[in-house]
């Protein structure tokens, strides 16, 4: 695959994605999921604009120059004091319609990541270049997805790791 394939392929990923959490955001029951949601897909979305860009870029001038692509996900550290909040106030209705979003949202953003893992092991400098940020950013998603799913299943695991329970 060479790197305007996979810009397009990428494009491809990222328009699957935004659709899934945008879906999620309106199917599930509680507002900080949908919040959570809705702010994935826009961050998606302006992914989308910034592929466009870079694969404009590759046609006009044959090269691509990676912008600085920033992202609204938190550090690590902050996403699991928002999962204790949630796991606190976690609500059992609509569940399991919460949760089927919410799996099926994780299901893609890993298969985005993959993607994007593949490109910085096969592709010359220049789609590594461009795609390792892009891992960064979709291992994040994953996780405050994973966070959002452990806090609404309340399994005691926050991004695979046992949490600690006063009561055990």
């Amino acid at each position: 695959m060479n790197l305007e394939e996979s810009i397009a392929t990428a494009l491809q990923y990222e328009n699957r994605v935004a659709v899934v959490y945008e879906q999620a955001a309106g199917a599930v029951a509680d507002e900080a999921g949908k919040r959570v949601l809705s702010a994935l897909a826009r961050e998606e979305r302006f992914h989308v604009k910034y592929l466009e860009l870079r694969l404009e870029e590759w046609r006009t001038i044959g090269k691509v120059v990676p912008a600085k692509l920033d992202t609204a996900v938190p550090p690590k550290d902050v996403i699991a004091a928002g999962v204790a909040k949630l796991v606190k106030k976690a609500a059992p209705a609509g569940r399991d319609s919460d949760l089927q979003a919410l799996k099926k949202a994780l299901e893609v953003e890993n298969e985005t990541t993959a993607f994007y893992r593949k490109m910085v092991a096969e592709l010359p400098e220049e789609g590594k270049a461009l795609y390792r940020r892009f891992v960064e950013i979709e291992e994040g998603h994953g996780l405050i997805v994973q966070a959002e799913i452990d806090a609404l299943t309340q399994t005691g695991f926050w991004f695979e790791f046992r949490s600690t329970d006063l009561e055990d």
